[in-house]
């Protein structure tokens, strides 16, 4: 039985906001840890990877335990690189609550709106910390304002610095009502409230903020209301309660603040993880079978559920899957139905994480984070005790964007490159890897190019294969633009039998993307039973186009007329004769390139419209109109694009909006290539061959 609250809590933000120093912090401050690990000298608990020592900075979510005599608080550190955006999505996927970082220094930036639209959409609550007080360019009330005209009324500040010739000389507790200052190894003493003088300088009146917290209080309850119009102060227990309530439902999101370097104010973001955030919900929604939503029991007595949220994998451990208990408890060795597939899945042991560090743990109760190793199940799938068979609903992951094709540095390496990807897939799910069927290059698709660097770089790292990365080939294709009648004949003597086929073919333009073959042969000029021959010949012959090599499309061939010899003429002989054809008819019916068109579906702020629209027309593009986002402040621009054209677009796009812009891009049609674009693809591919 449960004799511990545990609290999941996922620290999100813009990248370079302080959250894995914040992490850091409340594990120091815990004891969980005996030093705070430093982001600079790759020793901090939660960045513990190769890749993330070598960039200083998340790549990856990162589980971490906190635990005291009443308290277990499971944080998951995740990226604010948007590259890595899947991550920070299966992090706050697998929490209760967001704890969404804002540096004093920077502000609010995308990065915080795009961990407070996420946490938003998969109904999780959210409080905001505001960081690196230390700085002396940080500037918490700038920050407040900020956050109140960017996520509006709910906005609700409950540590508060106290500020005196532009140094911090004590912080604020609106919920006791108490302000406390710290010296230099981060220990608070209790001091005095400031007067009205230090209040006035500060730039907010600590009675307006006071009456601000009050009044976010009154709105949870209408007793509490009652109790604020009236003029009665609240007790300490009603603001904790009144505070939580709000969380819970959305009403309020909390603002607080620390410097996590000095520790300053961490103890009391400690107590407010403690006191304000809420557990899992005792209640919940999952699918059924059919589909249909059904309330599940998130209690200790009920059947055991899980989800996992995030798959990570070792090329020597091996794959370690993250769930989230959602009801009853979990023990190594027992059984649980697979609700995506139905399959058995036996749980292994299950290991408490604290970064690296793996603990093994007899049981994870209902709203704990566990880890267990070598499952089948994939990222997404809900395991099930056979009493109660349900399925959690899958987050949205955003799409991929970013195309390269991947090149292994030594010939051969082809399978253990795609044994490599399909482990790295298993984890990451904003990464695609095919095969282009036109191109038969491997494609690898992410969210920039950080992302599919951090890809190669493990693929290295760990799986021993080196690979490149270069613009994908286009998939041109080739057509003919006017109706001719051409001879193939093929006539070979040496010696015995020869070889002898001779077909009249008429080619003409055609609306298809396969070759059409028909035959209107009369007289017994070509027997029937080479007509297969004649189609295989044509089948082979246009894989090929005769500009650039590309395959051809839109062709309709039909035999009209031929010859045949009764001993020298064979099968092989027709499919040489029609390629022959083929050739001839290509050459003079005025052959093109065509190139493949895009349909675009790109939103931007409203103030980046105007450049998107002169962006697009430069690349050839053709707008067919724009509308109002669904998000406030966002243009909908929909376009047709030559595919050629859209390689980079997401690196442009991410520049030109600062990382708030997105877009889809899906394969319309194809349309002929301009005239003076045509030599440098021939050149291109002849090079290439």
């Amino acid at each position: 039985m449960q004799t511990t609250m545990t609290k999941n809590i996922a620290l999100a933000g813009h990248a370079g906001s302080g959250k894995t120093t914040l992490c850091e912090a409340l594990l120091y401050q815990s004891g969980v840890t005996e030093r705070i690990g430093k982001i600079t000298e790759g020793n901090t608990v939660s960045d513990y990877t190769a890749e993330e020592i070598k960039r200083k900075s998340s790549v990856y979510t990162t589980l971490s335990t906190i635990r005291t005599d009443a308290l277990q608080v499971n944080l998951l550190d995740t990226p604010g690189m948007f590259d890595f955006a899947g991550e920070m999505t299966e992090g706050i996927y697998g929490s209760d609550c967001t704890l969404i970082t804002v540096s004093g220094k920077s502000g609010v930036r995308v990065g915080t709106q795009k961990a407070y639209d996420c946490a938003v959409a998969l109904g999780k609550p959210r409080m905001f910390v505001v960081t690196k007080l230390d700085d002396d360019n940080a500037n918490f009330y700038n920050v407040l304002t900020d956050l109140k005209s960017k996520f509006g009324s709910t906005v609700c500040p409950v540590v508060v610095p106290v500020i005196a010739d532009r140094k911090i000389i004590s912080y604020v507790n609106l919920i006791e009502m108490k302000a406390y200052r710290y010296d230099e190894a981060g220990k608070a003493v209790e001091t005095e409230m400031p007067t009205a003088a230090v209040s006035e300088k500060m730039g907010y009146r600590m009675d307006g903020l006071i009456e601000a917290f009050s009044e976010a209080v009154a709105e949870t309850d209408e007793a509490l209301f009652e109790k604020f119009f009236s003029g009665e102060p609240f007790t300490q227990k009603e603001r904790i309660d009144g505070i939580h309530n709000g969380i819970k439902n959305g009403i309020i999101t909390p603002v607080t603040c620390v410097s996590a370097a000095t520790l300053a104010g961490v103890d009391m973001l400690m107590k407010e993880l403690e006191l304000l955030v809420p557990s899992a919900p005792k209640q919940a929604l999952a699918l059924d079978a059919s589909g249909e939503p059904v309330e599940i029991s998130c209690t200790p007595d009920a059947p055991t559920k899980a989800v996992i949220f995030k798959t990570a994998v070792d090329p020597f451990v091996g794959k370690l899957s993250f769930l989230k208990v959602l009801s009853g408890s979990l023990k190594s060795g027992v059984e649980l139905v697979n609700a995506t597939d139905g399959s058995t899945e036996k749980i292994g042991k299950l290991l408490e994480l604290c970064g690296k560090k793996q603990t093994e743990k007899a049981e994870a109760v209902c709203g704990d984070l566990i880890a267990v190793a070598k499952l089948r199940a994939h990222t997404n799938d809900t395991l099930c005790a056979s009493e109660q068979v349900v399925s959690m609903e899958a987050p949205e992951y955003p799409l991929p964007c970013y195309r390269m094709a991947v090149q292994p540095a030594a010939r051969g390496d082809e399978a253990k490159v795609a044994s490599a990807m399909q482990k790295i897939l298993e984890e990451d799910q904003t990464l695609s890897y095919e095969q282009d069927p036109t191109t038969k290059e491997a494609i690898l698709s992410g969210l920039g190019e950080q992302h599919l660097a951090a890809v190669v770089s493990r693929l290295q790292s760990d799986f021993g294969v080196s690979v490149t990365l270069k613009t994908p080939k286009i998939a041109y294709r080739e057509t003919i633009r006017k109706k001719v009648k051409v001879q193939g004949r093929y006539k070979k003597q040496s010696g015995g039998h020869g070889q002898y086929g001779d077909v009249w073919i008429e080619f003409e333009p055609c609306v298809s993307d396969d070759l059409i073959f028909e035959e209107r042969v009369f007289g017994g000029a070509v027997p029937k039973n080479f007509f297969p021959a004649v189609e295989k010949g044509l089948q082979d012959s246009v894989k090929k186009g005769v500009l650039a090599g590309f395959p051809v499309v839109g062709l309709k061939a039909i035999l009209v007329d031929g010859s045949y010899h009764p001993v020298d003429s064979s099968e092989m002989s027709f499919k040489t004769a029609a390629s022959l054809a083929y050739k001839e008819g290509m050459r003079l019916a005025e052959p093109v390139l065509l190139e493949p068109i895009g349909t675009l579906d790109v939103a931007v702020p409203d103030e980046n419209t105007g450049d998107m629209m002169g962006e697009l027309n430069k690349r050839r593009g053709r707008v067919l109109g724009m509308q109002p986002s669904k998000k406030a402040g966002m243009t909908d621009i929909l376009a047709e694009v030559p595919m050629r054209e859209m390689n980079d677009f997401a690196l442009l796009l991410r520049q030109m909006t600062q990382g708030s812009g997105w877009f889809t891009l899906k394969p319309l049609r194809y349309e002929p290539l301009p005239s003076n674009l045509v030599t440098e693809v021939i050149v291109s591919e002849s090079d290439q061959t």
